[in-house]
Order: C-alpha cells, then structure tokens, then sequence
C-alpha cells in the first residue's frame, strides 16, 4: 500500500482568484488514500477542521498509518464574513471503523506537522514562532516541549530521513533554521540557512543527501500591504549531507510554488505553481491554470527538464516511493492528479482521486 492523507477545505472556493463562502458546503475532512490500490482508492473519511490558508504541510501520517495529525484550523463566521483562525491541534486515531479525533490546545495557531521517522515524536510549526513537540507512545499524544524558534510566523517543517534533524522554514523572518532532535530535548542549531522570500513548505529525500525550500515570495506577504502580480519565485536545494547544512542552489519557478517535493531517491524536485491562478481575471498577471514543473538535481545544480499546466488554485504536491509518481492537489478541481516521470518529461496519466472538499494539504507516510 502506498498511503496518503489530504486535508481537505470545504468552505473556501478559490474561484478565478477570489475567495468564496458558499452555504451548506458540509464539514473539512481528512482522506486517507492509497496511491496503489486499483484504482486509487480513498479508505476512510474523517471531518476535522483545516484550511487552503497556511503551508499545504498541515497534516500528516505517522510511519505505522496509526496516526493522522491535522493542523491550519479554522472555520467560517458567516454573520461577520470573516475566517476564525482556532488555536488547536487535532490528532487522529485511524485504523478503527469510526477513526476517533482529539482535539488538544495549544495556544498559538498551528502550521505544518510532522512525525519523526520513528514516529515518536510529533513537530508542529505555528505562527507565533514556536515549535511544539510531542511525544508519542503507545496509545497517546502527550505534548513535551516548547521551541522557541522566531518571532514571526514559522511555516514548513521536514525531517531528516535518520530523525536527527529537522528544517523549518521562517516565513516572516525569511530562510530557514534546523532544528537538532538528536536529545531528549530539541534544541535550535546556530547556523541559518539561506532561501527565498517567504520560505514556505520544506521536503526531503530519503536518503539524507538533499532537502528543498519553496519561496512564495511577495504573495506570502500580502496582508502586510500591496498585491502580487504573479512575479517569478524560487526553489531553494540544500545540501543536508554535511553540517551546517548549506543552500546550494536556487531555481526560478511561476508565482508562489505552493507545493514543493524532492523524490525520495533525491534525482528530482517538482513545484506546484499557482502561477497567477490565485490573481482575479480583472488583475495583470491573471492565469486561468496553475504549472507544475519539474527539475532534475545534477549533484546539487537545478536543471529545468519538463513544465505541465495544471488546475488553478494548487496545494501539496508528494513524490511516490519509487520516485516515479507525483500526486499533486488540485484545489479548484476538488481532486488530487497523478502524474508520472518518464525520461526527462512529466506525464499526466489521467488519473484523479476526488476528495470531499478543497485539498489544500497533503503527506506520505
């Protein structure tokens, strides 16, 4: 089985650039999904609370599929027009008939999650700039440390494959920290590493050589004045094999790279673009889809290779385990679309997974 969780908003409607509210829409929801089934498959459904607003890292699955933790939660006053962000975690006991969901407080709107690869422990990025780590044992969620990391909001969060470190990305005070989980206590590393602006969501390879940094630049900005005009972001490639770790590259991408991924086997790296989806019809740099574009890594050197368009408005993107796959959620279309590398070019095998709602986050175990 090849495993996946979507967290799916359903009371935003991204629709040619504008948000919209509609009534009646039903609950968010987290979908379980296996990638290998035939044909691909959604095995359980479970309403929680999340959001398209925030890194599309805020969920994950713990490596025994035992665990789902959601985060970005809000909801929508109607009478005021207006988001509610809520500052809880919601952890997720999968594997029974009726998944059971646990509501924990936190105190601090919460980001990206991520279970360590021996899933003991839990990360969760929030906007006040901690860290909050979790412990995991047997049966419980139990919440152990407080990390102060910035002072401005945090985003994504990735694990180095051997659990020793972690990379989070600073969306306000721009690039990125790591995190030593080699301890009993996680501690902050001096050194920072260099990104793009707006650091967003973090990934990495599964064998400890590379990790990648999406930059969703001045559109990550944007409540802090001004309108993005769909200018070019960057992908930001580490080199993890060393320490300090080091940023080696960085690559030119359509507007805001939403999703980012490298593939497990670390050959390639793909963004998932908004690309000017996200700018209403009426506004300069408007587009009526969003691109994914695929990048071969030649030791550390970025090479544009292949550039596919794709449904506007999109979110998380993941590689598959064979590095072969890519599963990329299409927000508008309310679906998740498979994709496939053959030679140096993407291909769009037609094959689409519908969810309940907007999928706006999205991880492997």
């Amino acid at each position: 089985m090849e495993l996946f969780v979507s967290a799916n908003d359903a009371k935003l409607v991204r629709d040619a650039g504008r948000d919209v509210f509609p009534a009646g829409v039903g609950s968010d929801t987290l979908s379980l999904i296996d990638l290998d089934a035939e044909p691909s498959a959604v095995l359980a459904t479970v309403d929680v609370r999340t959001s398209i607003v925030g890194p599309p890292q805020a969920v994950a699955l713990s490596p025994d599929a035992r665990w789902a933790a959601v985060a970005a939660p809000t909801s929508y006053d109607r009478d005021a027009q207006a988001l509610v962000f809520h500052e809880i975690l919601q952890v997720v006991r999968l594997g029974e008939a009726d998944p059971a969901v646990e509501v924990i407080e936190l105190g601090s709107h919460p980001q990206a999650v991520a279970f360590t690869p021996d899933g003991g422990r839990l990360l969760v990025t929030t906007v006040s700039g901690e860290v909050i780590v979790f412990a995991v044992t047997g049966e419980r969620v139990e919440q152990r440390q407080s990390v102060a990391v910035s002072s401005g909001r945090l985003a994504g969060i990735g694990v180095q494959p051997d659990g020793s470190a972690a990379i989070v990305s600073l969306r306000d005070e721009q690039g990125a920290v790591v995190l030593d989980l080699t301890g009993a206590d996680v501690t902050v590393r001096p050194e920072r590493l260099a990104t793009g602006v707006s650091p967003y969501v973090v990934d990495t390879d599964a064998a400890g050589r590379w990790a990648v940094i999406g930059n969703v630049g001045w559109g990550g900005k944007a409540r802090q004045g001004g309108q993005s005009v769909a200018d070019v972001d960057l992908v930001t490639l580490v080199d993890t094999t060393q320490v300090p770790f080091r940023s080696v590259d960085h690559a030119a991408v359509p507007s805001i790279p939403e999703g980012v991924a490298i593939s497990p086997d670390g050959r390639w790296v793909v963004a998932l673009c908004m690309a000017g989806s996200q700018i209403g019809r009426d506004r300069p740099g408007h587009s009526d889809t969003g691109r994914l574009v695929l990048f071969a890594n030649d030791n550390g050197r970025l090479r544009r290779v292949d550039e596919l368009p794709t449904g506007a408005a999109a979110q998380g993107v993941v590689f598959s385990r064979d590095s072969r796959r890519i599963v990329a959620q299409l927000y508008a279309d309310r679906c998740l679309a498979v994709y496939r590398i053959d030679a140096d070019a993407l291909i769009d095998t037609g094959v689409r997974i519908d969810v309940p709602g907007g999928p706006a986050s999205l991880r492997r175990n």
